[in-house]
């Protein structure tokens, strides 16, 4: 081992899928301490890439260098044993046990044939106490916010050892609040000598918290340069290979009748509890409304009941002057309604069906594309190739399953087969979760359009900047109630109170 030797370092990595070539020749280097992110759109081969190294994936050509000598991994327990550990961006944690049995789960410390329970939990909590995650090793992990579940398992990888850390876009999941304690958790590692690979398409988060980024684009690396002195600008140029608008170009627009109407809705959440209470607002034709709040506050409960998911205990919901309140899904979507749901694999996506099979999930009891029950696979087939092609969606074809696709190509799929079926209301929730610059600048444009096509949109997002910039109204709700309607141009500071309940209207207060 030399001391000179980056702590690692991948050499000419190449893999293939099949025709699909993944990552090409790809050389990176990650030096001891640093924090090293690695920029990419959805579908640039930054997971891959990763996987690679922590021996989920084979490497077809390349060679990879630990500590300046070479290694083959070819399992998680032989990177881990090397001193690589990672934290995937879908957890893979046991929700039932506790944190400090999640912890030590596979190398359990034992009093005679039993788990030494109380040494598990005093190793938990030296290590949250030393890099300062604050962690409960008794609480039942499906009880923990997302934010600690992640912590949970950044600490999963350093009881294991780890001297080297792979975060897979860390921030998805997370509100803004949770990623600024990340990012204290990991200035807090690297000072300990931690070297840290942040996997991100987040400019302003790569420009926040790294010392060095490697860009990828369509699995070829494009450059490595120092993060001080690059811009979003420069570094959306580069994973893109094309300017990039930072900001939402919009047109003045003329509104119309109102086609959602909501009058008084109230909900429960899944615990019996109030979650939505006596909400009205309305959204006409032609204009985006924007629903700005912090994570959990009736956001998730309402666009249910918009959507038939979720039966309202009072009010009514009006689609087109159609009645559907408490109808079903089914009967929501046949009154005109599409939905970008929040949740693309537990709502947007059956994982395991085809592209083609998705995009046809709307349209398979429409006359003509289907006999006697039976779908018909050329009528199917063409459709996708046609929208898969509108919609810019890499990574597959027709018969590619929806699971094996990025984030950011599911997500396109769902965008796609809501918008074809030309809805006259559209619920977008959080439509550029997990997309990269180029998607969200995509996903930004094609919303525009419907709304200057006459269509009534209702955009739900944690992102007050994507709220800004594309509503032409803004509700702002709190603990399920609105609050507020607010100009898009109006502060941040004006938003943030609002959303955490400073600012609350003086005849509420009253």
């Amino acid at each position: 081992m030399s001391g000179d030797a980056p702590a690692l370092e991948l050499r000419g990595i190449t893999k293939r899928f099949g025709s699909l070539v993944a990552n090409n020749a790809i050389d990176f280097e990650l030096k001891r301490g640093e924090i090293h992110a690695l920029l990419g759109e959805n579908g640039a081969g930054k997971s891959t890439l990763m996987n690679v190294l922590y021996g989920l994936h084979q490497p077809d050509e390349g060679e990879m260098l630990v500590d300046g000598e070479t290694v083959e991994i070819h399992s998680p327990r032989q990177a881990m044993n090397l001193g690589i550990g990672m934290v995937h961006q879908h957890f893979m944690l046991v929700p039932v046990m506790s944190v400090a049995e999640n912890l030590v789960l596979g190398a359990e410390p034992r009093n005679g044939l039993l788990l030494d329970y109380k040494a598990a939990a005093r190793r938990t909590r030296e290590l949250s106490e030393r890099f300062g995650l604050a962690v409960n090793p008794d609480a039942k992990v499906e009880n923990l916010s997302v934010g600690t579940q992640q912590r949970v398992e950044i600490l999963r990888a350093l009881f294991g050892g780890a001297k080297m850390l792979v975060l897979d876009e860390p921030t998805a999941v997370l509100t803004a609040q949770e990623s600024q304690d990340l990012f204290r958790v990991l200035r807090a590692l690297q000072e300990e000598g931690t070297s840290i690979v942040f996997i991100s398409h987040k400019l302003n988060e790569v420009l926040e918290i790294s010392d060095r980024v490697t860009v990828l684009r369509r699995g070829e690396k494009i450059d490595t340069v120092v993060t001080e002195g690059s811009s979003e600008r420069s570094l959306a140029r580069l994973m893109v290979g094309r300017d990039v608008l930072l900001r939402v170009e919009k047109s003045e627009h003329t509104v119309r009748e109102p086609l959602l109407q909501v009058e008084g809705v109230s909900a429960e959440d899944d615990r019996g509890l109030p979650a939505v209470r006596d909400v009205s607002f309305e959204v006409r034709a032609g204009e985006i409304v924007g629903l700005a709040g912090v994570d959990a506050n009736g956001q998730s409960e309402l666009i249910e009941v918009l959507t038939g998911l979720r039966k309202p205990t009072a009010g009514t919901v009006r689609l087109a002057g159609r009645d559907v309140t408490g109808a079903s899904a089914r009967e929501v979507k046949d009154a005109g309604l599409g939905h970008i749901a929040e949740d693309r694999h537990r709502r947007g996506l059956v994982l395991d069906f085809s592209l083609a099979e998705n995009l046809f999930l709307s349209e398979y009891r429409r006359p003509g594309n289907s006999r006697f029950g039976l779908m018909s696979p050329r009528v199917m087939a063409e459709r996708a190739r046609g929208l898969l092609k509108a919609y810019d969606v890499r990574g597959g074809d027709t018969e590619t399953r929806a699971a094996s696709l990025s984030g950011g190509n599911q997500q396109k799929c769902v965008i796609a087969r809501e918008l074809s079926a030309d809805p006259q209301v559209l619920i977008a929730a959080q439509p550029t979760r997990g997309l990269d610059v180029g998607a969200i600048e995509f996903v930004h444009r094609r919303l525009v359009e419907e709304r200057d096509k006459g269509r009534a949109i209702l955009l739900v997002s944690l992102e007050l900047e994507e709220i800004r910039s594309l509503s032409d109204r803004v509700l702002v709700i709190y603990e399920g109630a609105i609050v507020a309607e607010l100009p898009p141009s109006s502060s941040e500071e004006d938003f943030g109170m609002l959303m955490t309940g400073g600012g609350r209207r003086e005849e509420e207060a009253a």
